[in-house]
């Protein structure tokens, strides 16, 4: 006869779970949101972040944020930990306030990572090409729909 698999004990799951976090952690979180603070400060030294500014301050003040917001959303399209990045390092900036990060954090998560989903995601299970514009452009119509709530909120 076998015996009973023994029952994990409590500490031993709680560790093997805070080593799966801080691979997480330091594989994907991390590298996204320090690539993202080098990309703010390139594109600060640049004059790049200014003109970013100026081009999509139409558009980003119907949500009651600044033109340079949308390095933001083109950090989370490309991913969700890079968007957290930008938006924290124009918060250090004083670019965007409390305010701003609050209106812009759902739009991150909606629309947050596509770039690579298309890729390890949809490309794997068959999606077919055609569709996949459609399924990106419902995403960034629930994330600026979002934003507009959330301006309406706060």
């Amino acid at each position: 006869m076998s015996q009973p698999a023994a029952k994990p004990v409590i500490t031993d799951i709680f560790v093997e779970g805070a080593r799966k976090g801080w691979s997480i952690a330091t594989t994907s979180t991390l590298p996204n949101v320090v690539m993202a603070f080098i990309i703010i400060k390139a594109l600060e030294i640049t004059g790049a972040l200014k003109g970013l500014g100026l081009l999509f301050a139409p558009l980003m003040s119907l949500f009651g944020l600044p033109g340079e917001s949308a390095a933001v959303l083109i950090g989370g399209w490309m991913s969700m930990g890079g968007g957290i990045g930008v938006a924290v390092g124009l918060f250090d900036k004083g670019i965007l306030t409390g305010e701003h990060l609050a209106i812009i954090a759902p739009a991150i998560y909606l629309m947050g990572s596509q770039v690579q989903y298309i890729g390890r995601i949809l490309g794997v299970i068959g999606t077919r090409t055609a569709r996949i514009p459609l399924m990106i452009g419902i995403s960034v119509i629930n994330a600026f729909l979002a934003m507009l709530l959330m301006r309406i909120i706060i």
